[in-house]
């Protein structure tokens, strides 16, 4: 067990000193928050560029809806569709022309933008949107019924179910279910993403290691499956440290950007804010005043601590599955280009579970999600997102117990290729002769 101990320090010490892991380390807490806030920024900046948009209304009806105001101007015109686009052909503040050429009540699709460039999103919905609120408008008239627009306008309905759950004292909990997802699925594509880097670590690990021959002299120390296993738990380690540091670091980054733009400081503000906008849609004062209390108490439903229990046990159980197997791989080939033919059949099943995972959170009682969260190969991504949902404790205790049997299974058989393959040189191994190494 002592020279398990040193392998694990010396694969521990070797990677957290590098630099590649100070930098990622570091740097990734400020990716994930620069990915989050340079698109709000830069959606939050206005586009002062004012479109200009031709329209030739072959009805006459439209000239008083379709008005100019700071973003686009309208500027209809009475010429054919060929000499508007030839009087606008290096026209740099051209944007498009709208042709209008029946009643939009009978004929729906009356309406045509013409551009020399593909025309936005924003613009065809901004068009679209003035034509239609229009249109309805008439056809509701057209009815002759007083106040019928009023009647309709009061028959909408923006119903918000509130979720409330039981927990085992019988006291109610305010629940989420967008809440659950969310968490559910970082959760998994964490685990998912941690897999996938650290399993191949080891696999470039062992492979390095053969090639450059120092493995000979380890092994004249050590036995090959206790290097093995030092390999990979000091590099799970390693995952958990650099995991724990991002937790810290992104907590600690969240609270400056929070203080420098003044979110989650002033309360009060927030609360007033959130008032106003309750009230400008008809909800109560007491509606508003409470919402921020609202959102505390749905965190406050999520058993945040089980959680992360069981994401550690599953990221553990799910990365020493996959390590070991990644260890055989790259005990059995010579140079990494070699590795594709093993390491293929072994990333399948990961990316299926990140899309049953997917699927899963649509139903996490459903029968894909029952299944793969019990299938060793599948559960540690598939069961991070049922656990937010609640899951009966037998079902996590056979998922568990299976997948720490399939672990002891793998390791052992992935130490019989291991033994084998760690000091056979010059030999291209096929399937065939990996099952013969494991009847050795």
């Amino acid at each position: 067990m002592s020279k398990i101990s040193l392998i694990i320090k010396r694969e521990y010490t070797t990677r957290v000193m590098k630099k590649s892991f100070i930098i990622l380390t570091f740097l990734t807490p400020l990716l994930f928050a620069g990915m989050i806030t340079v698109p709000l920024w830069l959606a939050s900046l206005k586009d002062n560029t004012k479109k200009h948009i031709y329209v030739i209304d072959r009805t006459n009806q439209y000239q008083k809806v379709l008005k100019s105001n700071e973003t686009y101007e309208f500027d209809f015109v009475d010429k054919p569709v060929n000499a508007v686009r030839n009087d606008n052909a290096d026209n740099k503040d051209f944007t498009a022309l709208l042709l209008i050429t029946d009643d939009l009540r009978k004929n729906s699709k009356a309406a045509t933008i013409y551009s020399q460039q593909q025309v936005n999103l924003e613009l065809k919905t901004y068009i679209s949107d003035i034509l239609s609120n229009y249109v309805e408008q008439q056809k509701l008239a057209a009815y002759n019924i007083p106040n019928l627009k009023q009647m309709v306008e009061n028959s909408k309905a923006d119903i918000n179910i509130e979720t409330i759950k039981w927990n085992k004292d019988g006291k109610e909990e305010v629940g989420s279910a967008e809440l659950a997802l969310i968490i559910g699925m970082i959760s998994a594509f964490v685990i998912y993403m941690f897999i996938v880097i650290y399993g191949a670590q080891v696999m470039a690990g062992v492979v390095q290691e053969k090639t450059s021959r120092i493995v000979e002299v380890i092994i004249s120390s050590v036995k090959p499956f206790e290097l093995m296993m030092g390999k990979i738990i000091g590099i799970a380690l390693v995952g958990l440290t650099q995991f724990l540091m991002w937790v810290v670091l992104t907590s600690i980054l969240s609270m400056a950007v929070g203080s420098i733009l003044g979110h989650g400081i002033d309360l009060n503000t927030l609360q007033q804010s959130n008032q106003i906008n309750m009230n400008m849609h008809g909800m109560p004062t007491d509606t508003a005043q409470g919402s921020i209390q609202h959102i505390y108490s749905m965190l406050s439903g999520f058993d945040f601590l089980k959680i992360s229990i069981f994401f550690v046990i599953y990221f553990l159980g799910g990365y020493l599955l996959y390590a070991s197997l990644f260890a055989a791989v790259g005990s059995a080939v010579d140079s990494e280009t070699d590795t594709q033919q093993f390491s293929l059949p072994l990333t399948l099943p990961i990316v299926f579970a990140i899309y049953a995972a997917i699927y899963s959170a649509q139903n996490p009682d459903g029968p894909l999600a029952l299944w793969c969260s019990m299938i060793p190969f599948t559960s540690p991504i598939v069961m991070m997102v049922r656990l937010p949902y609640g899951v009966p404790a037998w079902q996590i205790a056979i998922s568990l117990g299976i997948l720490v049997l399939s672990f002891i299974g793998t390791t052992w058989m992935a130490g019989k290729i291991y033994r084998t393959g760690i000091l056979m040189y010059g030999k291209k191994v096929t399937w065939k002769e990996l099952w013969k190494w494991l009847r050795y």
